[in-house]
This record gives structure tokens, sequence and C-alpha cells, in this order.
């Protein structure tokens, strides 16, 4: 890995990791069988009051996305994994060969920091061929191939700009140029598009999508943000207080949220219970009707969007599900206003704005909320 400064005494652009929080005990899960070659790897690093165990396995040309709350040990993983951060314990093998004793220097390691961290003393091109030179090759080859990258990034015309003359979504291309030509085995992204406004994040995500559907080796993507994780990983590992508690596809994750953080993730109303045919009984709670037919313990879940409200009891409506329940919040969310709820069953229900101002909505009204059954997903927990 390569990010050591040219000049002793001259710094990158600011740009630091934040520091993670306290955490507790973990919920199993399982990880998928080690690759042939690819990444291998178990983190253990102790600290006072936080202990961070995760297993990652990752095959070659795989993209991996390591989403989870604020502290709760992922910037840890992604330092571990750099070598910026010791293991305490467990081990890290990149296609066969043990990197825990090797330094982040010598590691085939690149890595795109959450604020670039480009040289701001040095051109796009120069940033780009810095990691090369550090590996040995010679000027002029660096420069040649820090000047393939730019063009494959689509960057030729900037090669001579220097990093406070680029574009938000520029400066990220050029961090990742950089971060490709050393050409790493592990590609690792802290927070890539965290810096990126709005409007230039839905382009570079997309451009950076296609520059991870072609790297060959592991990525490793570390993210709180969902629609990130989504839409650039194969696969989600959801890490919570320093362990992991679910991974799999993004779509089976959104599918099938074990926990409450990840159904708020995905926009979910969650709860736990044990069915018994067509209901589930909460463990908090009243009894849910589902359309799936289960025995023993169970989830079920149902998005904002299929909540009914009234102000008063209603006659005649079909929903089997129905409680009383009382406003705490309304916030704007998307197009839509989101109440949250509690009472009977503590929830979050999606109205359009013409709805909510004929309830007359407000902190502290009561209302009855009611979810048809054919609305809620109920699956083995």
């Amino acid at each position: 890995m390569t990010h050591t400064d040219p000049h002793p005494h001259e710094q990158p652009a600011d740009g630091t990791s934040p520091a993670p929080a306290p955490g507790a005990p973990e919920r199993a899960s399982t990880a998928p069988e080690p690759a042939a070659g690819g990444l291998d790897a178990r983190l253990v690093v102790d600290r006072p009051g936080f202990r961070l165990d995760v297993t990652l396995k990752a095959a070659p040309g795989e993209v991996v996305a390591l989403l989870g709350p604020n502290g709760a040990g992922k910037t840890t993983a992604l330092r571990a994994l750099a070598g910026l951060t010791p293991l305490t314990d467990g081990h890290l093998h990149l296609d066969g060969t043990p990197l825990e004793h090797t330094p982040p220097e010598a590691r085939p390691v690149g890595v795109v920091f959450q604020d670039y961290l480009l040289f701001p003393h040095l051109s796009a091109l120069d940033n780009v061929a810095f990691g090369p030179r550090c590996q040995g090759v010679g000027k002029a080859e660096a420069r040649a191939r820090a000047a393939a990258w730019l063009d494959r990034m689509g960057l030729a015309g900037h090669a001579a700009t220097k990093p406070r003359r680029l574009s938000g979504g520029q400066a990220q291309r050029v961090a990742l140029a950089r971060a490709l030509a050393t050409r790493p085995r592990l590609l690792l992204l802290d927070e890539p598009l965290a810096a990126l406004d709005a409007r230039t994040r839905l382009e570079v995500r997309a451009g950076l999508r296609r520059h991870l559907a072609e790297f060959e080796a592991v990525s490793v993507l570390v993210t709180h943000d969902p629609l990130d994780a989504m839409v650039l990983a194969d696969r989600l590992v959801v890490v919570e207080h320093g362990r992991v508690v679910q991974q799999g596809t993004p779509a089976d994750i959104a599918r099938h949220p074990r926990t409450d953080y990840i159904a708020r993730l995905v926009g979910l109303n969650l709860y736990r219970g044990r069915a018994a045919g067509h209901t589930v009984r909460l463990d908090a709670g009243p009894a849910v009707t589902t359309t799936e037919e289960l025995s023993g313990p169970a989830f079920v879940a149902f998005p904002p969007s299929a909540v009914t409200l009234f102000r008063d009891r209603p006659s005649g409506v079909s929903a089997r599900n129905l409680w009383r329940c009382e406003v705490t919040g309304l916030e704007t969310h998307g197009d839509r206003i989101r109440a949250d709820l509690t009472g009977d069953l503590p929830l979050a229900a999606d109205l359009t704005t013409v709805a909510a101002a004929e309830l007359d909505l407000r902190p502290g009204t009561p209302v009855w909320a009611t979810v048809k059954a054919a609305q809620t997903h109920a699956y083995p927990a």
C-alpha cells in the first residue's frame, strides 16, 4: 500500500478517520467459504471498551460493503486491512499470503480515503504516479501509467491540474486512479462518496460502479449510506458493535433484515415474535396477521407505505391488523410525510402531504393504523 508522504516535512491534504465508539456482543452470522484466492481474514482488535471481531472472505473480482452505524467498527476494520491498525488476534491472508506482520507500505493494497488525501503540491498526474514510484517504478514509466489511468477516468485534460482546482468528483477519480495505479490485490474505499454533493454523487457513483466491476481483485467498501452499498457491492456485511450481525446480497438483506438498524436502513418496520400459522405473536406487543404460514421464532416486516391511518376507528375496513396509536413525530421523507407512532404497536407510516393535512396530524394526535396481511412479510428468525 502506498500513502507515504513524498516530502518528510510536508503532509497531505487534511483528512482523518473517525474513532470507533464502544460496542457490544454480536449475533452470529455465517460467512462464505474461503476462496482459493482473494481475501481471507479474521480481524480482531481490542481497545478499552471496544472489541472488533469480524471475519471477511471475498473472491477476486468481488465487491464487499461493510455497512453499519457510527462506532460499529467499520473504519477500524478497514484500517486493520490496510495495516494502519495492528491486529490483536486473528489472521489476514490475501491470495494465500499472510499479511499480519507486513508493514502497510509493503502490502499490495490500494486505499481511497474519505477526503481523498491528495498531495496538494502535486499535479493530478504526479499524484497518480506517486504510488508506482514508491514501488520502485522508473519516473517515465510511472508517469505513463498515471497518464493511462487518468485517461481511463476521463481526466486526461486535467493531468497538470493541482487538487485545489479539481471538483469533488474529479478529486475522487484521481484518488481512485492513484490507488489502482499500484496494481493492488485489495482495494479499500473509506466512504468514497461522502464528500460529494447529491448531484455529483449520483454521477460519480455510476462511474465508480463501472470501475469496480472491471477491477479483477478484491474491493472492500466502507459506508453508512445504504444506497452506496446496494448499488456498488455484490455482498453486504453489516457490522454492529464490532461484530457481524448479518451478511448477504443486497436484495436478501433488504428483504430479510435481522436487526432494527438494518430495518431502518432499508425502510421497514420490523418486529420479532413467535409464529403459529398465519399469526405472529410479537415479543413486545400485539399479534400480526400475515399471508405466510410459519411456526416458531419469526420476524415480520412491512414498509411504512403499507400503513393506512384513520382519525376514528374504521368500520368496513378489510385489514386484519388494526392498532390504536398516537403520533409522536412528523418529518418530510422524500415526497411524503413520515409519521412516527407509538401505542399498541410502535411503527412508522408514510402518507402523502394531502392525506397528512386531511388527517390534521401533529404530535399527540390519536390515530388508528391498519396494515393488510398481504402487505406484511414474515420469515424465520
